[in-house]
């Protein structure tokens, strides 16, 4: 009778001909404990000879769960020593990577299993529970599987023509909670995150894209960031072929913030301190930073009368006015005549006539000229970058905190990297 419950229990494990079930115990409110042992008896791994017993010792490996309950098998490993002098090899165990790679605690279709819940956005403490292991050993097997994986699949980074680069809030460490960084590499054609580095100044992007093949790199044609230096100068280094594309919406965003702080300038000039309620410039500061398309007629004629009420000297009509004119930028399908308009934006905003803050904005339209006229070219932006930022972002809320970058980015390249999924079945991690 046991031995035919062995029998029906070696067809459920399914680990193949050549693993045999020594044993099962059952034993209640614990994981199904189940023995299994290499019926082959192996050859010298060195000079191919016969080899000698030499022991065993028994390994434990979380399984996949079976009728509703935790599963362990243990593996009985047994040692083998090569009995001739001259061979390298003094000693051996059995190894199987279809049960199990080397040092693992965990079998093989279990660590593939938790792989691929990672990759759904799954948190490990959540997989552990259903595997009915600890927190560490699913861990260990999703970072050990999923780089792998992420290792194997090579195509992820072929056919790159367009690379943006955003930077990132990892984690916040130390008694005062100091932000430590990482940039995000994509390729915003396709919205697949390519990898994360740490930090967010030009060194480690740099590096990375330096690690790709020359081949690779010629292929990029598009560098898409905000106005950050650091990435330009990554782009300027690493990639000088690419066509350096400032992002539209950070350009804008530039605008709204300086008329932000015109509002505010001329709202503590006029009134002696920050705005309230009852503030004509206070009242307006959401109209100010609406699409002007978007603004009803309603809407118009508030923002005109608050504007005469609070604004004595036009400065905050004059920094809406610039924003529209530079929003007005990207609707001009000639890169010539876009590229025009810019000058002309950045020359008039530097001249002194305008705000402090306003020449400011000149400038900076004025450094970042190229990269600004380049969006016309390719109309490549930087959106892509952001979504995965935000997918990021949620395996960082799911995790309850990370304290390790390596496993951190193996499960968000798992998540939101678009690996093909196909080659985890034929994999052998080391």
């Amino acid at each position: 009778m046991r031995l035919d419950a062995i029998r029906a229990l070696h067809a459920v494990v399914g680990l193949g001909a050549g693993v045999a079930v020594t044993e099962v115990s059952d034993r209640r409110d614990g994981p199904l404990s189940v023995g299994i042992e290499l019926v082959r008896r192996p050859c010298c791994e060195g000079c191919g000879g016969p080899v000698w017993a030499h022991g065993s010792a028994k390994v434990k490996l979380a399984d996949l769960p079976a009728f509703g309950r935790p599963v362990r098998l243990v593996w009985n490993k047994r040692r083998w020593r090569c009995p001739h002098s001259g061979c390298g090899v003094c000693t051996f165990t059995d190894q199987e990577p279809g049960i199990a790679p080397r040092r693992a605690r965990m079998a093989s279709r279990a660590a593939r299993h938790a792989t691929r819940r990672a990759g759904a956005g799954r948190t490990i403490s959540e997989i552990a529970a259903g595997l009915g292991a600890g927190w560490h050993t699913v861990m260990a097997a999703v970072h050990r599987w999923g780089g792998a994986l992420l290792e194997a699949d090579m195509a992820r980074l072929e056919e790159v023509t367009a690379l943006g680069l955003d930077e990132i809030v990892l984690f916040r460490r130390g008694r005062y909670r100091e932000k430590h960084w990482g940039t995000t590499i994509v390729d915003t054609r396709r919205g697949k995150l390519l990898d994360i580095v740490p930090g967010r100044s030009a060194q480690g992007a740099t590096r990375w894209i330096e690690a790709r093949s020359p081949r690779r790199r010629r292929r990029v044609r598009w560098g898409v960031m905000d106005l950050s230096g650091p990435y330009r100068k990554t782009f300027t280094d690493a990639l000088p072929r690419a066509r350096q594309i400032a992002d539209p919406f950070h350009v804008i965003k530039l605008a709204n913030s300086a008329i932000d702080d015109v509002r505010r300038r001329v709202q503590n000039e006029t009134t002696g301190g920050r705005g309230t309620k009852h503030d004509p410039l206070y009242r307006t500061r959401r109209l100010l930073l609406t699409a002007a398309e978007r603004v009803t007629d309603k809407g118009r004629h508030k923002l005109r009368g608050l504007l005469a009420a609070g604004d004595p000297h036009s400065e905050v009509r004059d920094a809406w006015h610039a924003k529209e004119t530079l929003r007005g930028v990207y609707r001009i399908p000639s890169r010539a005549l876009a590229a025009e308009t810019l000058d002309e934006l950045a020359r008039d905003l530097q001249d002194d006539t305008f705000s402090p803050e306003l020449n400011k904005l000149g400038r900076t339209l004025a450094a970042w000229r190229t990269q600004n006229a380049n969006w016309h070219r390719s109309h490549v932006t930087n959106g892509p970058t952001e979504a995965a930022n935000n997918l990021a972002k949620l395996i960082k809320r799911v995790s309850f905190g990370n304290a390790n970058f390596d496993h951190y980015r193996t499960r968000v390249l798992l998540y939101a990297g678009k690996p093909d999924w196909t080659l985890l079945d034929t994999l052998t991690p080391r």
